[in-house]
């Protein structure tokens, strides 16, 4: 296993996406994988940052760790930030999307981008830390 914790702020998106580039390429994950993971690690990471410190003033540290099982690669994020679950609220439909960008509802694209991009995805709140669990299958 992988892991290294980062203070929460955007300059450590480059070396949340590091680790999880080698532990992507250590899978065997191809690089159509390796992109769709690290932009829904990107965007998740991305939204801790802000919105789970930035925005409440507070400084933190993100905990990153790369798991690899005979069938999977399992990226994990926890923090703790406020307590935010990314699949708490409904994303865009196709319709939603079909409208101009004007007429849609602010939030939501980005975990949308990051749901679809991954083989799994689950939220747990636990001790006062969220945890983000991103999966990838090795194929």
């Amino acid at each position: 296993m992988q892991s290294l914790s980062v203070p929460a702020e955007l300059a450590s998106l480059r070396i949340i996406g590091e680790l999880v580039t080698e532990a992507a390429r250590t899978a065997g994950l191809d690089e159509g994988a390796i992109y769709r993971l690290n932009l829904a690690v990107e965007e998740i990471a991305g939204n801790i940052i802000t919105h789970g410190y930035a925005e409440q003033g507070v400084k933190g540290d993100i905990r990153v760790s790369a798991e690899l099982d005979e069938d999977r690669l399992v990226v994990e994020l926890l923090d703790q930030g406020i307590a935010f679950d990314p699949t708490d609220r409904p994303l865009p439909s196709t319709e939603d999307l079909s409208r101009p960008v004007e007429q849609r509802a602010v939030g939501g694209l980005g975990i949308l981008l990051a749901v679809r991009a991954l083989d799994g995805f689950r939220y747990e709140r636990t001790d006062g830390s969220n945890r983000n669990i991103l999966e990838m299958r090795r194929r």
